[in-house]
């Protein structure tokens, strides 16, 4: 099914394996998978490193607050609601028809405590209390790009005040060759964040494609061991850099402010075909 919303033309596409599976297709971009009946599937890559950091930031079904930046179809709340019962969570989705659609035609569990806030990710971020989150997932795209207003340090410096102490952070950044956008996220976390690990396609890291790559932000050390174990053994295989690696991968980038913050690169013609 399709159904224009305030971002584009969204659609449903049935997923040929799973019965009650959808992707979301927003301007033909892919957004979110959803499997109604198995809402621990996670299928797209970077969904999966994302939840990779859900299963190892606390001891396993413990209960957490999380904030959501960007729902789409809220992939990533359904999974924490399903492998973490009684979790706090919050998504901010600017899109308050895609919001109906969703609600509609792919309804959560009644049981899931998740409220979604219709409005801007940053206007909604700024109104939460200090400490408010154990995980803040940013996964913000308007036309395929995140939002200029959601790449700086100011942008960073509230994702930090809206985490408890021990919190983290995580960034769904796209990008593709020269990587200066990523490489200039990481600088602008690093300015904020004391420990940052970066998990991505190996061919994304070298360059040669442009894909997506998770950036994990927290003020306390992350548990990198077990989330380059998880990465490496995903079906499509992830890199994961940190300390000296992902310093010298960020290559001296400036850091952006909101004063010179652009939007993320558009996707080449032809990435989702």
């Amino acid at each position: 099914m399709a159904e224009q919303v305030e971002g584009g033309l969204a659609e449903l596409v049935p997923d040929r394996e799973r019965p009650r599976a959808m992707t979301l297709l927003l301007d033909r971009a892919p957004q979110s998978f959803v499997d109604l009946d198995d809402p621990a599937y996670l299928g797209f890559a970077y969904q999966r490193r994302l939840g990779h950091l859900v299963d190892t930031l606390a001891p396993p079904r413990a209960p957490l607050r999380v904030l959501h930046l960007g729902g789409g179809a809220c992939t990533l709340a359904r999974y924490v609601a399903a492998t973490r019962p009684r979790s706090t969570q919050q998504v901010a989705e600017r899109d308050g028809a895609l919001v109906h659609l969703v609600r509609r035609e792919l309804p959560f569990d009644p049981a899931a405590r998740i409220r979604v806030r219709t409005g801007d990710a940053r206007e909604i971020l700024g109104r939460l209390p200090d400490g408010w989150a154990d995980l803040v997932l940013a996964d913000v795209f308007g036309g395929a790009r995140t939002p200029a207003h959601l790449t700086s340090g100011e942008f960073y410096t509230e994702l930090r005040r809206v985490l408890a102490p021990t919190g983290t952070a995580a960034a769904n950044l796209a990008d593709g060759p020269p990587l200066t956008h990523l490489r200039r996220q990481i600088a602008t976390a690093a300015g904020v964040f004391g420990e940052l690990a970066l998990l991505a396609d190996p061919a994304v890291l070298r360059g040669r494609r442009f894909g997506n790559a998770v950036l994990a932000c927290s003020a306390v050390p992350l548990p990198v061991a077990e989330l380059t174990r998880r990465a490496a053994s995903d079906p499509h295989p992830g890199r994961l850099l940190h300390a000296r690696e992902l310093t010298d991968f960020t290559g001296g980038a400036a850091p952006v402010t909101d004063a010179d913050a652009v939007a993320s690169p558009a996707p080449p013609p032809g990435v989702f075909e």
